[in-house]
């Protein structure tokens, strides 16, 4: 049941965000095989962010990713709305996994669907990029046994730059 919004503005790209924004954060491997049920999308731009094996140059296992789901659901659709609106995307479709997720898998997967190509690329990286500054996400590396960041204190987790408010990579 869709909700009345004040404004005729407001109320616009509430319906249309509707439309195009699937945003999920998921414990577990993300569905990554789903298509698009858009057939106006001439482009389509998929993104994987995948955990890398190193942080700080040091092995890693894995990370553990940690959110207030309530707050990074919110930011999560709020960037997908402001992304539709701003690059006219027919569909959009962010997932970000939380809890542990080891080297080599999938954090992050992002795809959107546009009428033309260049609108889906500029819009994938604008996503993305937004997201890193204004989700509340932690992350925690999880250091090799071996590594000698596993050995020393590694410290605190890490927090996103949007939970630190500095940026991100």
């Amino acid at each position: 049941m869709r909700r009345k919004v004040g404004t005729a503005v407001n109320e616009q790209v509430q319906q249309m965000a509707n439309y195009v924004c699937e945003i999920a954060l998921v414990d577990g491997p993300l569905p990554l095989d789903s298509p698009f049920d858009t057939p106006d999308a001439g482009a389509v731009v998929d993104f994987f962010g995948n955990v890398r094996p190193l942080e700080n140059g040091a092995p890693i296992a894995g990370i553990e990713y940690e959110a207030h789901r309530e707050m990074a659901e919110h930011q999560l659709r709020m960037v997908a709305q402001e992304a539709a609106k701003r690059f006219d995307l027919l569909a959009i479709r962010l997932h970000h996994r939380l809890g542990y997720v080891p080297s080599g898998q999938t954090s992050l997967f992002l795809r959107v669907g546009a009428a033309h190509r260049g609108a889906a690329f500029v819009a994938g990286q604008w996503i993305v990029d937004e997201l890193k500054k204004r989700v509340p996400i932690w992350k925690t590396p999880k250091f090799e046994p071996n590594s000698v960041a596993g050995v020393v204190d590694a410290g605190p987790r890490s927090a996103t730059a949007a939970a630190t408010g500095i940026g991100g990579t």
